[in-house]
């Protein structure tokens, strides 16, 4: 998450410390780019970014910890754009996710057997309804809030070994709820939109071992995704 945060400050002081960026997103009447841009029944644009995914893990009995070591990942995708009214624009953002999560497991002392790495990449399907406040000058603050859908490429579902043979399986889709906010600032030949969001599985991910008193899966009722995107939008 320190790596996150340290990405985002660096990315907003370059583009803040851009004498032009200065001079037309702050003056007290500022010249306005793009002044029709928001008009447009239907634009397109795509995003860069980076992920922090975790797992929300509900246990069957609470003795034995499974800790989530989580690393960061990285977002690319394209967007679609389409206006409703003044304030409100739904989108819809194909995109690919990867990352990563590492599984220790407290109950077992071997620490290669303790250990597992997950990694997954996801093709992400997200329909989000846009809520936009009025524009000022050349910056416009939004709300996000959707649904989303998610094709894990890593998941292993299809395999009959399962973490006996040091394998860790998931199902293949995933459903997601997904929040977050973020700002647009228009300037003289594109917008720029940097925002953060909060992605909330849904489903049970975690496809159980076969010995159902498995030393990985037996205590685990149901795990699913959370993970924070942070993302920059060019239109």
């Amino acid at each position: 998450m320190k790596k996150i945060v340290f990405i985002i400050a660096f990315a907003l002081s370059t583009v803040c410390s851009n004498a032009q960026f200065t001079k037309h997103m702050f003056a007290k009447k500022p010249l306005i780019n793009l002044e029709n841009f928001d008009k447009q029944r239907i634009h397109f644009g795509f995003y860069l970014g980076f992920n922090n995914y975790d797992f929300k893990i509900d246990k069957k009995y609470d003795d034995k910890d499974i800790l989530v070591d989580s690393q960061t990942g990285f977002n690319v995708g394209l967007i679609s754009n389409l206006r409703l009214h003044n304030n409100f624009d739904l989108r819809f953002e194909p995109g690919l996710s990867y990352g990563q999560r590492n599984l220790r497991f407290s109950n077992i002392k071997d620490p290669v057997d303790a250990l597992r790495e997950v990694k997954s990449t996801y093709i992400h399907f997200p329909l989000l309804l846009k809520i936009s406040a009025n524009r000022t000058g050349n910056i416009k603050p939004y709300l996000l809030s959707g649904v989303s859908t998610s094709i894990n490429l890593s998941s292993n579902f299809d395999s009959k070994d399962d973490n006996s043979a040091n394998r860790f399986r998931l199902n293949q889709r995933t459903y997601n709820y997904e929040l977050g906010a973020g700002i647009d600032l228009y300037f003289e030949y594109f917008k720029f939109s940097p925002s953060i969001r909060g992605v909330f599985g849904i489903n049970n991910e975690m496809i159980p071992d076969n010995d159902p008193n498995s030393p990985w899966t037996g205590n685990v009722a149901k795990m699913s995704t959370r993970g924070v995107f942070i993302n920059f939008a060019f239109h």
